[in-house]
């Protein structure tokens, strides 16, 4: 089976998403207002390596939240699965589903296979 490298691409935060949230109007967008601004787990260009086959997340993946977000797509790739909307076959851009502080995940493929 073919492993797949995980990339952290971009961390957003609640100002991105929506503006500036006076306190007074968080609680009308579901908010706190002392949310923290960005996801706290993740950092841009961190990289993780599932090695296929399990639910089980790669080692050092820190949000379950997050790894049922991205692990259905995930599945598909090693199984040589593809994406028709995407421009590359066997990548794939995904996200996490908070939708105060979303991390944009990149999927690769790795085309060297493994026993």
């Amino acid at each position: 089976m073919r492993k797949v490298k995980i990339t952290v691409v971009r961390t957003l935060s609640a100002k991105d998403l929506h503006g500036d949230i006076p306190a007074n109007l968080s609680s009308k967008v579901g908010c706190s207002a002392n949310l923290t601004p960005t996801c706290q787990v993740f950092v841009e260009g961190q990289e993780f390596i599932w090695p296929s086959g399990g639910n089980a997340a790669p080692e050092g993946f820190r949000c379950a939240g997050a790894w049922d977000d991205i692990h259905r797509h995930i599945t598909v790739l090693p199984l040589g699965g593809k994406h028709y909307w995407m421009n590359e076959e066997g990548k794939y851009l995904t996200c996490c589903t908070d939708g105060f502080r979303p991390v944009i995940f990149r999927l690769d493929r790795l085309e060297e296979e493994t026993k």
